[in-house]
């Protein structure tokens, strides 16, 4: 069965040109924050960046009546592993890296300065952006000599650019200071009216910052992006003094994408019963309820984790497990197994062990567990009548900037190997949201502490009448 719940996609019509129709479609991974591009003529299509589910761009495929000859990547990811090897052979595309790039497959290199010619009309222009990595590319696109759009990958993004320091510290300031050039290559050498697409920028962690913006061109960065308004020195100051942790699972995806990863079996793994559910909890394996943290916490199997489809799933899990960890997934409804499989997938784990359809009747065989949950109100009140753990996951620049007075920060990719560092007693645990704090009360509810999972959003610890410290308080 094909899953297309991440399918999400939006579409922009090129400009009026004699005789050239253009579609640009943008592709969303919003657990991920990425998109990838489907860009055609109503003829012959090009893609940038795709994700390893390369299902979904084959349907769209099909469904515009296009032939797909060129795929393109801006550079070697770290936050996804890349569908493009498995999207060239599956249609004859010629798949482009950078030359300098060291990968152990065929493709295409292209160069600096290099253009490709798509079809009759669209021509696409390499241009040389270091920042995000050092062979990072950017793709200018022009159809009947006219500009177009220039697909950014992990260089200038939306109010921001791609973060400087995924590949060690040894190279991080250097990083920053290609990024800044860059950007300011890409200014001076493409017109105002350049459209604007990147691939990071929309929750992924390999953005610098975040920005809600959906759509830019180059004018629009020109006056916005502290990039091409500060000068070098200040901005590789105030873009290396805040940067934050990065997902772990980063260091697998890079190699991944340099072997060629092949497409993934998206078919469903065997059923597991109760008694087998628990047998994998008891050996350490991952058992994961993949219902709402309200669903979860009302009544679950014990031992199980909760990372919630309606959240950054794919991010959390790849970032607290330990890598090669069995993962068994439960969903009330086969489609769900299916999401979060294709969700695992994006980031290097293939396939789960076992899996298992219902609810948490069906999944234990004991009695289904439960923990409360509550509001920051609800915290303000109870810390009058007894004494409570306040346990804070967000990460530690968060914490650092407004904290409640008082409580403990484990972020919450530390709290699996942390757990012990707990203090005793009954532990509140939040986090910016509350999809942090049902992660965080699940691992605490398995071994066997008394969680209250706080659901709610930060800003509303004030409100309640919570002491606050913190520069941001």
């Amino acid at each position: 069965m094909s899953d297309y719940s991440n399918l999400a996609s939006t579409e922009s019509q090129g400009p009026e040109l004699p005789g050239v129709s253009l579609t640009i479609r943008a592709i969303d991974t919003p657990s991920l924050g990425d998109r990838s591009y489907l860009v055609h003529d109503c003829e012959v299509a090009f893609v940038v960046d795709p994700q390893r589910d390369i299902d979904r761009i084959l349907e769209m495929l099909r469904a515009d009546g296009v032939r797909l000859t060129h795929v393109f990547e801006t550079h070697i990811h770290n936050d996804y592993v890349t569908g493009g090897l498995a999207l060239a052979q599956a249609t004859g595309a010629t798949y482009l890296i950078n030359a300098d790039d060291k990968v152990s497959f065929d493709r295409t290199p292209i160069h600096e300065g290099e253009i490709v010619e798509i079809g009759d009309r669209m021509r696409v222009r390499a241009i040389h952006t270091p920042g995000h990595t050092f062979t990072h590319l950017s793709y200018a696109l022009t159809a009947a000599d006219e500009p177009i759009a220039v697909f950014t990958g992990g260089s200038l993004l939306y109010g921001a650019t791609g973060r400087p320091d995924l590949l060690g510290p040894d190279h991080t300031d250097a990083l920053a200071r290609h990024q800044h050039a860059s950007a300011h290559k890409l200014a001076r050498t493409l017109p105002d009216q350049t459209e604007i697409y990147p691939t990071h920028g929309f929750g992924s962690f390999c953005s610098a910052t975040q920005s809600e913006a959906t759509e830019s061109t180059i004018g629009q960065e020109r006056g916005a992006n502290p990039v091409l308004t500060q000068d070098e020195e200040d901005y590789v100051r105030e873009l290396l003094d805040g940067l934050g942790a990065w997902p772990a699972y980063y260091a697998h995806i890079a190699p991944a994408n340099s072997a060629g990863p092949s497409a993934p079996d998206l078919s469903l793994p065997g059923k597991a019963d109760a008694a087998e559910l628990r047998r994998r909890i008891e050996a350490g394996e991952w058992v994961v309820d993949l219902r709402n943290r309200t669903a979860f916490a009302a009544g679950h199997a014990p031992g199980t984790l909760n990372f919630g489809l309606d959240g950054a799933f794919s991010t959390y899990v790849g970032w607290l497990i330990a890598w090669g960890t069995p993962v068994t997934l439960l969903g009330q409804t086969a489609e769900d197994v299916a999401q979060a499989q294709r969700e695992l997938v994006r980031i290097g784990i293939d396939r789960p062990a076992a899996q298992a359809t219902g609810g948490p009747e069906n999944w234990s065989l004991d009695a289904p567990v439960s923990f409360p949950t509550a509001t920051f109100g609800d915290l303000e009140q109870v810390r009058h009548h007894r004494k409570v753990v306040v346990l804070d996951v967000r990460r530690a620049e968060e914490h650092d900037s407004a904290r409640i007075q008082g409580a403990v920060n484990i972020p919450i990719h530390e709290l699996p190997q942390r757990i012990a560092e707990v203090p005793p007693g009954e532990v509140w645990v939040h986090c910016a949201g509350g999809y942090r704090a049902s992660i965080a009360a699940s691992f605490l509810d398995a071994a066997g502490r008394r969680p209250v999972a706080v659901d709610d959003q930060f800003e509303n610890a004030a409100k309640a009448g919570l002491d606050l410290v913190g520069p941001q308080a």
